[in-house]
């Protein structure tokens, strides 16, 4: 989001640059998965469900489910993949 100046933008422009762009939102608000519910997918939705963390923690997590997010990519039959975990400490 950052890089691609999209700091100040409505969730809604994000969305629509995701799926212009074929890239997979991370979130950590349900309002992606709103919009996925209103429009369809893609773009498919990564929904953190652990609540606030630090971008490192984010990383853990991810990486942890790394195996499942891939098979999530792959099938076009789901748009929103769900974590809901305890975050990891990360140093």
């Amino acid at each position: 989001v950052k890089q691609e100046k999209l700091m100040n933008v409505t969730d809604l422009e994000i969305w629509n640059f995701a799926k212009k762009n074929d890239f997979i939102i991370v979130t950590q608000d349900s309002d992606f998965n709103d919009l996925n519910s209103l429009y369809g997918f893609p773009p498919k939705t990564i929904w953190i469900r652990t609540g606030n963390l630090k971008t490192p923690e984010i990383a853990a997590v991810l990486n942890n489910y790394r195996e499942d997010i891939e098979v999530f990519v792959n099938d076009e039959n789901y748009g929103c993949f769900e974590i809901m975990c305890r975050p990891q400490k990360v140093d």
